[in-house]
């Protein structure tokens, strides 16, 4: 998905041992166009002899064996649905009159490091693809390497971008091109037995993902068609998704070698100009009309009012596409939850008007975060589509929802107590900060620790360049570990950056400084892709830079990581103690809380929605599993979504890592909605 081809709204619409740590705490759319007008209707019944199972193009038509077929698909990705849902999101999909699933193959979640292939959990592809043959769905598989969709860095692993000499990403550059041939040699072999002509359910493979709106690189797209025929053979249907207008067709598709150029477009223009359009892109006769990417709603980052789309427009949208007999994919059918670390982020027109994406990925689809179908935009458009696709499946009802009530949190552990906690051997020296790729941490959270002599007057410091937002802390550096103090100074962002005054001290030695660097998301469309996290400048002190520092590593678990060790629910150190005894919430220190919540049967576990108004900023991990990042004082989003799956008879613990202020009677909520009402409907992250 990409900004620029989408274009603007429609009048009608408006991510060796802290793991030990995290473990501890963790386990934790018509105007007639000639052309199409010709077009013949879906001659559903009548056949072409054919001695296999196949599926082609020919006279603008997609044909599946013999018959002509119209594709009415929506996106549905995997790695934002839990294993346990996926059948049920298909059967809704299912039931609102979609014949196919387009999906995204993310490459960071399957090679999380070098070499390192995972395809287990919510990253068992082929069991999703399988599952979507069981439902009699075809799949139009996104295969990369880069993705886009909202998702970190586009799909891209972040040890890519620590890789020396540095990679072009997205070109023919040699390098890049033979990690992303090493990728495929293991994922296109998956796919393969699993192409239609084989018995399987994929019958279009598209490689990049909207290239035309970010280069011009042909070798590249070449090379990327190549690998795919070297794997998956000719009969299989290679295609682009680029944006509906010529400039980006032009640089983004690739006629000379057959491959099917599809296009995308902003939900309410006029489609069929553009099909026509899309016609000059592709070879004679084999151009059916496709829009890859209908916007069903939008995404939302941080700061920003939710964004919303009318259903009735929506449907009536869609309808201007399959009344002459074009073919569409619902982007999103369901758009499912960032669990982890994996949101992805945007910028403006400079690097640091950065706009983190939300944890809920809704995306105001008509299958709604949590499984809901009792909705407006539902409705709509399965109104629309059972003119062209009968409905088979009768409508399952919406998922429950239970609201557990409150939760009290304890503090467990400080930040202090991490720090003591670290291993020496992980903490990594070096004369000037470190990238957390350079550090080997690809998300998360590095604290950055060095010292410096306190002036009478105070001292300024400045961080030209900090991806993506960094709290600062001073502390007397001879006083006992377990009594140290952390005193809070303030916090810089990429998006704001200002020096920040730090004032006198007392300390009989020299001052610690600490800067914990939060990766809020990497950058995942537009010219700032390569999107390094932690401190990336000098640190200068009263304009000079200020050397030596050590870097300490505090990943937590990402998606689809499994810890290794019990989670125990005490206090680790005397800090934390002190912290229970006085109530101290006005603190800003960064700290573990934890909590307990009971359910008495299996029968009683249902989706929930945690609440976290009167909290900061942080990060929640409910049973172990990273359920994603929280932040309502900016808001919209109040509750992270919590699926039943996570949840178990008896006994349920929460940990969440708040980064700033706890709630007053240090209390969350369990409820039984979603909610994005928080923060200042007009704000923006970069205008904080």
């Amino acid at each position: 998905m990409a900004m620029t081809s989408r274009g603007s709204w429609p009048s009608s619409m408006g991510r060796h041992q802290l793991d030990f740590v995290l473990l501890l705490v963790l386990l934790a759319v018509g105007i007639s166009v000639p052309v199409f007008a010709l077009l013949p209707s879906l001659p559903r019944g009548e056949k072409i002899i054919t001695s296999s199972r196949k599926f082609y193009i020919k006279d603008d038509i997609f044909w599946k064996d013999g018959i002509a077929f119209q594709i009415i698909g929506g996106d549905l990705h995997y790695f934002r649905v839990l294993p346990e849902y996926w059948e049920d999101r298909l059967l809704r999909a299912k039931v609102l009159g979609l014949n196919t699933i387009q999906v995204y193959v993310p490459w960071n979640l399957h090679e999380p490091k070098p070499g390192m292939m995972v395809f287990e959990g919510i990253g068992d592809l082929v069991s999703f693809l399988k599952l979507c043959q069981k439902l009699d769905f075809l799949v139009m598989l996104r295969a990369g390497p880069y993705i886009c969709g909202e998702w970190d860095l586009g799909g891209f692993p972040a040890w890519l971008l620590a890789v020396k000499p540095r990679l072009q990403l997205r070109t023919s550059d040699p390098a890049y091109l033979k990690l992303v041939e090493r990728w495929w040699d293991v994922l296109l072999p998956k796919v393969f037995p699993l192409l239609y002509s084989n018995g399987g359910p994929v019958i279009m493979v598209q490689i990049e993902n909207e290239y035309g709106s970010y280069g011009n690189d042909k070798a590249y797209l070449r090379n990327l068609v190549s690998m795919a025929r070297g794997h998956l053979g000719d009969d299989i249907i290679v295609y682009t998704t680029d944006g509906g207008r010529r400039e980006t067709l032009e640089k983004g598709t690739v006629p000379a070698d057959d491959v099917y150029s599809a296009v995308d477009f902003t939900t309410g223009d006029d489609p069929w100009p553009i099909f026509e359009l899309q016609k000059k892109f592709n070879a004679p006769g084999r151009s059916p009309p496709l829009s890859s990417e209908f916007y069903t709603g939008w995404l939302t980052h941080w700061g920003e009012k939710i964004a919303k789309t009318d259903a009735e427009f929506t449907a009536a949208s869609l309808e201007k596409i399959l009344s002459r007999n074009g073919s569409a994919v619902l982007y999103m059918v369901h758009g499912g939850t960032n669990f982890g670390f994996y949101n992805g982020a945007n910028t403006g027109s400079k690097e640091f008007d950065y706009k983190p994406d939300l944890t809920s990925y809704d995306y105001d689809a008509p299958i709604k975060e949590s499984g809901d179908i009792d909705n407006p935009k539902f409705q709509a458009l399965q109104r629309v589509i059972k003119k062209y696709n009968a409905v088979t499946h009768s409508i399952t009802p919406s998922k429950k929802l239970k609201a557990y009530g409150l939760i009290k949190m304890k503090m467990t552990t400080s930040l202090f107590d991490l720090v003591s906690m670290t291993d020496p051997a992980d903490v990594i020296t070096s004369a000037n900060p470190i990238s957390m790729e350079s550090a080997e941490q690809m998300f998360g959270f590095l604290l950055y620790e060095s010292s410096y002599i306190t002036k009478k007057s105070g001292n300024i410091l400045r961080i030209p360049k900090v991806h993506d937002r960094a709290q600062v802390f001073v502390s007397c550096l001879s006083q006992d570990v377990d009594v140290r103090v952390l005193s809070y100074i303030g916090t810089t962002e990429r998006w704001n950056n200002q020096p920040i005054s730090l004032p006198t001290t007392e300390c009989n030695s020299n001052t610690s400084l600490f800067i914990l660097v939060e990766n809020m998301g990497r950058v995942n469309y537009g010219p700032y892709i390569f999107d390094e996290k932690g401190i990336l400048s000098s640190v200068y002190l009263d304009g000079q830079i200020l050397h030596g520092w050590k870097m300490i590593p505090m990943p937590f678990h990402n998606l689809n990581q499994m810890p290794n060790l019990s989670f125990e629910m005490h206090h680790t150190k005397k800090r934390s103690e002190k912290f229970n005894l006085t109530n101290d919430v006005s603190q800003k220190e960064p700290a573990l809380f934890a909590g307990e919540f009971f359910i008495d049967s299996a029968e009683e576990i249902k989706d929930t929605y945690l609440s976290f108004n009167g909290w900061g900023k942080g990060v929640a991990f409910v049973n172990k599993f990273n359920i994603g990042r929280y932040w309502p004082s900016v808001g919209p989003q109040c509750n992270l979504y919590v699926p039943a799956p996570l949840l178990k008879p008896g006994k349920n613990t929460l940990v969440i890592f708040e980064l700033e202020s706890p709630h007053l009677e240090l209390l969350l909520e369990a409820v039984d909605r979603q909610d994005f009402t928080c923060g200042s409907n007009d704000s923006k992250v970069d205008q904080l």
